[in-house]
Order: C-alpha cells, then sequence, then structure tokens
C-alpha cells in the first residue's frame, strides 16, 4: 500500500486484516497430526523423520542381521514442535502397530479405527462444554499416511479392508514404501495396477473436489492424483553426490538419492503434506470427518433425548 492511499480520505485499512491474522497465527503456532498405518518393516518411523528433516522416531529396523525384529506393539504418539523462519509446527507422530502381523488378522484395524474416532469424540466433548477453552487442543488426525509393501504384484486383500475403513473417518495418502526394491518399470506397472483396484473398490483418497477449488487448484490436486500412490525412500543418512550433501543410502549398485525424483517420489509427497496441502489437510478433517462425526453424535443423542422423554 502507497503512503498516498493510506493518506486519502477513502483509504479504510481493512486490508491489513491478512497481517493481522498472520501475527496472530504465527504467535499462536500450527498443530498437525500425522498417523502412519501399515505392515511391520516398511520404513514408516524412518520415512517421517525424512519427511520432517528431523529424528522424531527411532527406527524398529535391524541393525544387526542377528538381531530380533522390533515392532511397534500398541499406538503410541510423539510429540515435537518444529520451527522454520519463525513458524512454529507443533507435529503430532501417532505410529501404530503393524496390522496384518498376527496369524489371526480379523478385524485387526479396529484399534486404528477407534483411535481416529476417540479423537473426534474428544474434540466434540470439549466443545460441547458450558466453560469451554478458546482454543481446544487438536488431537483429530489430519493425514493418515498408508504404508504399501513393494510387492509389485497388487493390493492385499488386507489392504483394501483396512483402506476403505480408514477412508471414511480420514485423509488418507497411500504411498508404496521402499520402492527402490521395484526397477521404474515395475514400478509403473505397480501403481496402474493398485489405482485399478482403488478405482474397483470405490476407495476415495484425498485430495477430495470441492467447488471452492479454482483452475489451479483442480491442476494441482489432478497432478497429486497422478502421483498417488507415491512412491517413496526414505534415509536418515547423508551421503555427497557431486560435491552435494544429500539425504540418501549408498549400496553396491549405487547410490539412492532420496530428493533425486528420478529416484523415487519422496519430493513429491514432502512438498505436498508441507508446502501445498498441509493447511487443506487440517481444515478437510474439520470440516469433512469431525463434521459428519459430530453431526451423527448429535442425532444420536437428540433420538435418545425424545426417546426418554417419551417414556
Amino acid at each position: 500500500m502507497s503512503v498516498d492511499a493510506e493518506n486519502s480520505q477513502s483509504y479504510v485499512g481493512f486490508d491489513s486484516i491478512t497481517s493481522q491474522i498472520e501475527k496472530k497465527l504465527l504467535k499462536r503456532g500450527f498443530q498437525f497430526n500425522v498417523m502412519v498405518v501399515g505392515q511391520s518393516g516398511l520404513g514408516k518411523s524412518t520415512l517421517i523423520n525424512t519427511i520432517f528433516a528431523s529424528h522424531l522416531i527411532d527406527s524398529k529396523g535391524r541393525t544387526q542381521a542377528d538381531e530380533p525384529s522390533r515392532q511397534t506393539v500398541e499406538i503410541h504418539s510423539f510429540t515435537e514442535t518444529i520451527v522454520e523462519n519463525g513458524v512454529k509446527l507443533r507435529l503430532n507422530i501417532v505410529d501404530t502397530p503393524g496390522y496384518g502381523d498376527q496369524v489371526n488378522n480379523e478385524n485387526c484395524w479396529e484399534p486404528i479405527i477407534k483411535y481416529i474416532k476417540d479423537q473426534h469424540s474428544s474434540f466434540l466433548r470439549k466443545e460441547l462444554t458450558a466453560m469451554r477453552d478458546r482454543y481446544i487442543q487438536d488431537t483429530r488426525i489430519h493425514c493418515c499416511l498408508f504404508f504399501i509393501s513393494p510387492t509389485g504384484h497388487s493390493l492385499k486383500p488386507i489392504d483394501i479392508v483396512v483402506l476403505k475403513k480408514l477412508t471414511e473417518v480420514v485423509n488418507v495418502v497411500p504411498v508404496i514404501a521402499k520402492s527402490d526394491s521395484l526397477t521404474i518399470d515395475e514400478r509403473i506397472a505397480f501403481k496402474h495396477r493398485i489405482k485399478e483396484e482403488m478405482a474397483f473398490h470405490n476407495i476415495k483418497l484425498y485430495p477430495y473436489a470441492s467447488d471452492e477449488d479454482d483452475e489451479q487448484d483442480n491442476a494441482l490436486n489432478e497432478s497429486i492424483q497422478d502421483l498417488i500412490p507415491f512412491a517413496v525412500v526414505g534415509s536418515e543418512q547423508t551421503i555427497v553426490v557431486d560435491g552435494k550433501t544429500v539425504r540418501g543410502r549408498q549400496n553396491r549398485w549405487g547410490v539412492i538419492n532420496v530428493e533425486n525424483e528420478n529416484h523415487c517420489e519422496f519430493i513429491h509427497l514432502r512438498n505436498f503434506l508441507t508446502r501445498t496441502h498441509l493447511q487443506d489437510l487440517i481444515e478437510t478433517t474439520s470440516m469433512i470427518h469431525y463434521e459428519s462425526f459430530r453431526s451423527k453424535q448429535l442425532l444420536a443423542l437428540k433420538e435418545s433425548g425424545q426417546q426418554q422423554s417419551n417414556h
């Protein structure tokens, strides 16, 4: 805004509201809750640490060949505050037990679904209290990273069941874990097969179409939908490639640079989660998944109240 415009009698000044909002938000910080779901041994902890460039979760992978494998046996959450250029992000990572690891996997997804619904229930209770907090602590899951085993064949029947259950209650972002175990051709064919299976089973994935989206938003979302499921590789190790220090791994066949889009789609996943859709993931959780839960709960309360008054 020029000095002349500010001194003009017609200038009101409400255009400063964006900077007022930004100042308040920066002071308060942001909350982002991510859940990781998938079978054991797919590098869930490592990928989360790679995305946020911080050691947030200890990997349960084996460091020695003869070491017994360690598994997450119950749901754990880890909270860390990350600050970048004055922006404070309170990151809550929810690590889930590897589903499908047991001999009997019947209803193995129920604790995960219950946890997601419990967070909605907790938020609703706080909303409905007479003396509610000005800012309710938000533990609702904003994004669920769903890890697919890099078999190169197709989704397992249990994957389809769990995906269907999850997409009803949370924003699901599927990733092909450890995709460097597939050749480029195998990866392309595997992604195509997964897309076909998801379409056949009518599995609705984030990002969703919205009337509020403009042409730019639609183009961005279409490019994301083309990439899903993201074929990723995670690594906390740093290696030197052409004189530059990058995150990746070195093996007898060569170097895997996780930030090189010719090697994997990690960079697209990270940009999607943090640079283009972070706020939308938070808003979609509130406006779609939580709102659906909230309306069902309030209708159920109303109906039970009517039944009691009739007796």
